[in-house]
Parts: C-alpha cells; sequence; structure tokens
C-alpha cells in the first residue's frame, strides 16, 4: 500500500513537473518569437531609415514637405509651402536604376507681395531623374541625369511662365549610421516666360544624418539657391529630428525642425520657420 501510495504521489508530481516544463517551454517561445519580432521590427526600421536618408535609394516613397516661415521682408509676411514629392525608383538593369523625383510645391502666402495681398496655389514643379548603379561600394553611392523645371503654376505671382531643364547629381557616403552627401542642379529656361527674367538657376543640398537602429534620426542640410539672372541667393538651414513608424501596416516617417534663414535676396528675408515631413513608405515584398 506505501509503495503503491508513493508511486501515485510520484505519478502525480511527474505530472506536474510536466505540465510546468510544457507552460515553460511555451513561455520560451513566446517569448523568444516576441525578441525575434523586435529585432526584425528594429532592423527593419533601421533600414528603411537609411534608405531614406539616400535621396536615390531604391524606396518607393512620398514625402510631404510642409515649410512655414514669418516675419517675411520689410511687410513681415508669411508663406507656407507644401513640396508634394514622390520618389519611384526603376530597376532598368540588374546594375543599374533609374529614379524619378516630382516635386510639386503648394504656396499660400500672405504681405508678400504687397499689403493685405494674398497668393494661393500651385507653383511650378522641379522634376528630376537620376541614373544610378543598383549595389553601392564600400557605402558610396551617386546618381546624375536630366531636371526639368515644370511651367505648371496656377498662379502668375507663383510662376517663371517657362520651362526649363539642366544637369543634376547627387553624390553619398553611408557608414555606421551616418549619411553625409550632397545633391545639386542648374536649370536654364529654354522656353516661354515673355517678360519675365529668363531662369538662370543653381541649387545646392550638402546634407548629413544619423540614424539609430530603432529608426531614430538626427540630421540637417542646408538649401542654396544662386539665382544667376538676378545675382542673389538664398540660403537655409534646416536641422531636424526624425523617426520611422507603423500607421497600422503603412510605414511612415515623421521629421520636425526648425528653418534658419542665412541670407535671401534684399526685402525677402525670413525671421524663422519650421519644416514638417510625413512619409508614406512603400518598401518591396
Amino acid at each position: 500500500m506505501a509503495l503503491a501510495k508513493n508511486f501515485c504521489l510520484n505519478n502525480e508530481q511527474m505530472k506536474q513537473y510536466q505540465t510546468h516544463n510544457m507552460k515553460s517551454k511555451i513561455s520560451i517561445c513566446c517569448l523568444s518569437f516576441f525578441l525575434a519580432t523586435n529585432v526584425f521590427a528594429q532592423n527593419d526600421a533601421a533600414e528603411l531609415a537609411r534608405k531614406l536618408s539616400n535621396p536615390i535609394s531604391s524606396l518607393i516613397s512620398v514625402p510631404f514637405q510642409n515649410n512655414t516661415d514669418y516675419g517675411i521682408g520689410e511687410l513681415k509676411g508669411s508663406r507656407n509651402t507644401m513640396n508634394i514629392q514622390p520618389v519611384v525608383p526603376i530597376s532598368l538593369t540588374k546594375n543599374l536604376n533609374l529614379i524619378a523625383r516630382w516635386v510639386q510645391p503648394l504656396i499660400t502666402q500672405y504681405n508678400i507681395t504687397g499689403p493685405q495681398e494674398k497668393q494661393s496655389g500651385l507653383a511650378d514643379a522641379v522634376v528630376s531623374t537620376f541614373l544610378s548603379p543598383s549595389i553601392s561600394k564600400n557605402g558610396f553611392t551617386w546618381g546624375a541625369g536630366p531636371v526639368f523645371l515644370v511651367p505648371d503654376a496656377t498662379d502668375d505671382m507663383l510662376a517663371s511662365k517657362q520651362f526649363g531643364i539642366g544637369p543634376t547629381m547627387v553624390a553619398l557616403k553611408q557608414f555606421n549610421g551616418w549619411t553625409i552627401g550632397a545633391l545639386a542642379n542648374q536649370i536654364w529656361g529654354v522656353s516661354g516666360g515673355e517678360n519675365r527674367p529668363k531662369v538662370d538657376q543653381m541649387f545646392v543640398q550638402p546634407f548629413l544624418a544619423y540614424n539609430w537602429k530603432s529608426g531614430a534620426g538626427i540630421g540637417a542640410n542646408m538649401e542654396w539657391t544662386q539665382n544667376w539672372t538676378a545675382n542673389s541667393s538664398t540660403l537655409w538651414f534646416n536641422p531636424n529630428i526624425s523617426a520611422v513608424t507603423s500607421l497600422g501596416k503603412q510605414k511612415t516617417q515623421f521629421a520636425i525642425g526648425p528653418r534658419f534663414n542665412l541670407a535671401a535676396p534684399s526685402g525677402g528675408k525670413a525671421d524663422w520657420g519650421w519644416r514638417a515631413v510625413v512619409v508614406f513608405l512603400f518598401p518591396k515584398g
């Protein structure tokens, strides 16, 4: 009887042990899955952030960049510029990509052209196409191609009324979370624009960014526009912080920061401004 009793106790203890062991294995499996998913999500965010720091990466994206500037000129006017700028990469060959980028400004401004005057509508679009190697070497990549000024403005005060064309190029280096590079273009007006100053304009944008593995980042760029016809320069400094996250299944980047107008044509300098960006991402797969 004692032996049978001990056997029953041992059998009961064995069942408890097996149950406890099974629960432990399930807990370990769940924890491992969570950790693996979290690491994957973190790595995914880091990779997206890295690609977003590269203007010619193989990533379909639709950025909405909003710039609001205050205290412009003697009338202390204001201007809001929403740049809608989709980027679409196309694989031409195994080693060569074509990246198309359309920048369409939507502008609303007050007290810029005169007291109590307002303009609102589309400004001329800038369309860039880059031929770029599909694989970077030692973190270095570049792209070059034509840039076009498309006269699709809906308000005469926001329009050049000229079709323009010129070269554009970008070069950058990525290493250890850092991205350092510059983008530049030169546009000449080639048709239209009667009774308007001829478009002859250079744009240079050096940029610097650092991204953590979480997808968060910090960066800055300079935007220098040189109007050769008017012999005038406009210079902005734009620092920002950013983060990559998901809105449901939609991968998204948010960025925000101040804007500093370091130089501008006479009567056109802003006291201060800010920039906010939302980028919808469409990674392959």
